[in-house]
């Protein structure tokens, strides 16, 4: 069996890949292991995370109703088998969908996994009807997409089902009476979230000093205020986990930390440190694709690597493991197949924390400028002076842009309170446009709405934000 292209993996940059190549006339083979598509964004990651995140925020916010503004509810009753079916709904809906578009398209979908034989073949590993008798596929040229797995440290990995990754979590068996979560990052911070609103007591280790490392620490003071209260101030950072065993249906974990030293038992324990690319075991030694020291596929910014016949794109070739990079990379790599002279050079590619307030950022961060000394003005627009802030109880907010003092560029955005993942949408486009702080101070915004505060810090660059008092700088930035 022969293809003009294979697409290996099927998540949010290989199908994107696929379904673009196709659109453009090219014969396309997709290649997944898994018999759905979507890949973990859809069916192991963002998708039923969001979902599950959902269900937490309505929770928190008829408690926020219970508590500030006088209405009464009886307690909630969890039906965990009604929530995960509804969950389980989510995924075969949107992976559906993909099956179907990737018909429509005439892309050949083959459940398989595969291993390179060489840089024009792939062995095809399974026993899935669709996977020709040959058990091979020969093509031009391939788009690898495979993606990451959680990692799993090998002294937590102890054969027990009570040691879970972020896809255990999401597989919601339970609502565990007592969990710990290792791992101070996004994803553990999240499902930690679901977990604790679901009525499970959640403790939280960090081996370093602070949570969400890679935000502002201003953004990440007031998620840290709301979760310390969350999770019943069962917070430790600079906490090392030593040890696990079962124990009595339990997990016994061992600490070492200023706030926690010694042993406790947990009903459940989250590994959340990190994720690695999947670039091991599918035969890419039988290529001329290198790897990098933390086992990325190195590619330039047309996403070809050092083989002339393999492109990569998405988790394994590299920072932000995110799925909007991964579906922009591919766009790149098929115009690039299709004879388009583009490069993946962006000015900003957003993250988004869903955690309760979210954090979003896009651009330069405030660590990253004071970590290379550049010289940056930043502004800060508090929520408490947002009138629909204020008229939903979330005062705890805040927007802030970093400018460059000489040309008014916008250079960077930080946000975090509710919505701050839908708000840094506007911020990434005036990065990408490179605007000045006058294009969006000139826009008019929506008036209730939390989108006004990227108005209104930009107006506290110039001294003329209206709900808040700050003087106004010289004339030299009018």
């Amino acid at each position: 069996m022969h293809s003009d292209l294979v697409v290996l993996g099927g998540g949010p940059g290989g199908y994107a890949a696929a379904f673009l190549a196709a659109d453009l006339g090219m014969q396309v083979t997709l290649v997944e292991a898994d018999q759905r598509l979507g890949g973990t964004c859809l069916l192991r990651g963002c998708i039923p995370s969001k979902a599950l995140l959902h269900v937490a925020r309505v929770i928190s916010e008829v408690d926020e109703l219970r508590h500030d503004w006088g209405i009464e509810f009886s307690s909630a009753a969890i039906d965990v088998d009604k929530l995960r079916a509804r969950k389980e709904k989510v995924i075969e809906t949107l992976s559906g969908g993909l099956a179907g578009l990737a018909k429509r398209r005439n892309v050949t979908v083959i459940r398989a996994k595969g291993v390179f034989e060489n840089s024009t073949t792939l062995r095809l590993e399974g026993d899935h009807e669709s996977i020709p008798a040959e058990k091979q596929l020969t093509f031009n040229h391939c788009v690898l997409a495979t993606g990451s797995v959680p990692a799993m440290p090998p002294n937590f990995n102890i054969g027990s089902d009570r040691v879970m990754d972020s896809t255990g979590a999401l597989a919601l068996a339970d609502i565990p009476k007592t969990m710990l979560v290792v791992g101070g990052g996004y994803i553990g911070l999240e499902m930690g979230t679901v977990y604790a609103n679901l009525g499970t007591k959640v403790t939280v280790v960090e081996l370093l000093d602070g949570l969400l490392m890679g935000a502002d620490r201003d953004l990440v003071k007031p998620l840290e205020k709301k979760l310390q209260k969350l999770f019943e101030n069962r917070i430790f950072l600079k906490t090392k986990v030593g040890s696990m065993a079962e124990v009595d249906n339990q997990v016994e974990v061992t600490f070492e930390g200023p706030g926690k030293y010694g042993h406790e038992r947990f009903d459940r324990v989250l590994v959340s440190v990190g994720r690695r690319p999947v670039t091991r075991g599918i035969g890419l030694e039988n290529t001329q694709v290198q790897l990098d020291g933390r086992g990325f596929a190195v590619c330039d910014n047309q996403q070809r690597t050092a083989d002339p016949h393999i492109f990569s794109i998405g988790d394994v070739a590299g920072e932000p493991m995110l799925a909007h990079k991964a579906s922009h990379e591919a766009k790149i790599a098929i115009e690039v197949l299709h004879g388009e002279n583009v490069v993946f050079d962006k000015a900003a590619i957003p993250a988004v924390v869903f955690t309760d307030p979210e954090i979003a950022w896009a651009g330069l961060t405030e660590e990253e400028a004071k970590r290379t000394g550049r010289n940056v003005s930043i502004e800060v627009y508090p929520w408490g002076a947002s009138g629909r802030a204020q008229a939903l109880g979330r005062t705890d907010g805040l927007t802030k842009w970093l400018v460059d003092p000489e040309t008014h560029r916008v250079l960077g955005c930080g946000i975090v309170g509710p919505g701050a993942g839908e708000l840094i949408a506007e911020a990434t486009l005036a990065l990408e446009m490179g605007c000045e702080v006058r294009d969006l101070t000139e826009t008019i915004h929506p008036h209730p709405t939390l989108s006004e505060t990227l108005m209104n810090a930009g107006e506290v660059y110039f001294g003329t934000a209206t709900e808040i008092y700050k003087p106004k700088r010289s004339s030299s930035h009018s």
